[in-house]
């Protein structure tokens, strides 16, 4: 599961000043991490091989969490040292690669095809450094970047809370209460948390100024989570899977300098977050439909009955043949919300659009893939199950669909007014 959580509201996406993206932001490219041009594999094929043969065959187990998923972990990504094909989209100047969201996309799909893809291979962190790196004081950038890149230490997000619509961040009850020697007292509960219960730092959105509903006066803080008050309060499987959390802030204190962004800019800062999140979750969404689409079709070749093959059957021709018009036009939706923020343009059409189009298209093709494999399709031999999780999953995170379909419906009436 993704770092955002279930927010995604009109009015966040709405106060996103610019977005994140273009080339250069990341710290410039790094000609060794370009693509050969001697014949020998690209670099998205390289990635795909990586994420294939060193990283699928440990989902099980970076799944079930724990010392053996942390140690896992940790030599997948020595292994993508050795690679080089570490950190490749965040800035050089903290030990990544510098390549830009331009070249980011052109193998993000093939990295995403695992959900532990990019967590392998260092590219996680990428929206925690470009959020701290642009808004993050000097104390918070010289702490904590380079070993957020360096894979050291890792980071969550903790927007959304129980019994609060998590697309009304206006409601947002978690409070900040500033102390009269400059920091921070934190009182509130988050879930939905991702990554939590591993996490050394939350970026948590709060109230700093005014009530609910009020939309000005949110900030967000950078929440060490050693610090006492912070607890996690409890593990929430969605839909049997693990990996989000509930957590608990009881008076935690926290520096002045751990303030994100300027004191009441937390949906601007949030929503230029969100433009780049769920665009990149659209781009491993699609890695994850094309790895369920190849599934399908090795199986309807496979599998022979005694009237022949599946693939010889028209109904399961019809299932490859709208899982595949289901990816190729939603890719170039996904690929044009990219090129929007790589030039640093108005996006939220094309992201909405994405962002859509993507979570169907992911869960209508797993969906396939699995009534193909009938009985064997549900269950523990094939990656389906975990991919129909995430399929089902991102047609609420980061925004319902509803949300987004509303808030595209909006604008686009609005220039016809």
């Amino acid at each position: 599961m993704g770092a955002v959580g279930a927010v995604g509201s009109e009015d966040v996406v709405d106060v996103v000043e610019g977005s994140s993206g273009r080339c250069g932001d990341a710290g410039g490219d790094v000609g060794g991490a370009a693509a050969p041009v001697d014949g020998s594999a690209s670099l998205a094929e390289r990635v795909a091989v990586f994420v294939r043969e060193h990283v699928m065959p440990y989902e099980d187990t970076l799944d079930a969490g724990g010392p053996p998923a942390d140690a896992a972990l940790r030599d997948l990504r020595e292994r993508a040292r050795r690679a080089g094909l570490w950190a490749m989209p965040l800035p050089v100047e903290l030990g990544g690669q510098g390549l830009c969201l331009a070249r980011y996309a052109a193998f993000a799909e093939a990295e995403g095809a695992s959900d532990h893809g990019p967590a392998a291979l260092g590219s996680a962190p990428l929206l925690d450094v470009t959020m701290l790196r642009r808004h993050g004081s000097p104390r918070v950038r010289e702490a904590y970047l380079t070993r957020l890149v360096a894979g050291g230490i890792r980071t969550c997000y903790a927007m959304t809370e129980p019994d609060v619509p998590g697309t009304d961040p206006f409601l947002t009850g978690t409070r900040a209460t500033l102390r009269p020697d400059g920091s921070w007292r934190l009182t509130g509960r988050k879930w939905f948390t991702s990554g939590a219960a591993g996490a050394d730092l939350v970026t948590v959105l709060a109230r700093t100024d005014g009530a609910p509903p009020d939309r000005d006066g949110l900030s967000l803080f950078l929440v060490p989570t050693a610090s006492p008050g912070f607890r996690v309060v409890r593990e929430l499987p969605v839909l049997g899977a693990g990996g989000q959390w509930e957590i608990e802030l009881d008076g935690v204190r926290v520096p002045g300098d751990h303030l994100v962004g300027a004191r009441g800019a937390a949906l601007a800062v949030a929503g230029e977050r969100l433009q780049l999140g769920r665009t990149l979750r659209c781009l491993r969404w699609l890695g994850q439909a094309q790895r369920a689409f190849d599934l399908m079709a090795a199986r309807a070749v496979a599998r022979t009955g005694s009237r022949g093959p599946l693939s010889s059957h028209q109904l399961v021709q019809r299932h490859v043949f709208e899982s595949l018009l289901a990816l190729r036009t939603t890719r170039p939706l996904v690929h044009e919300a990219v090129a929007r923020l790589v030039a640093d343009e108005d996006a939220h059409i094309e992201v909405g659009l994405a962002k859509v189009a993507a979570a169907r298209t992911l869960q209508q093709v797993v969906d396939a893939a699995i009534q193909v494999h009938g009985a064997a399709g549900l269950g523990p031999d094939t990656a389906l199950p975990a991919l129909f999780r995430t399929g089902r999953a991102a047609r609420i995170l980061d925004g319902p669909d509803e949300v987004h379909v509303t808030a595209v419906a909006r604008r686009v009436l609005g220039g016809y007014v």
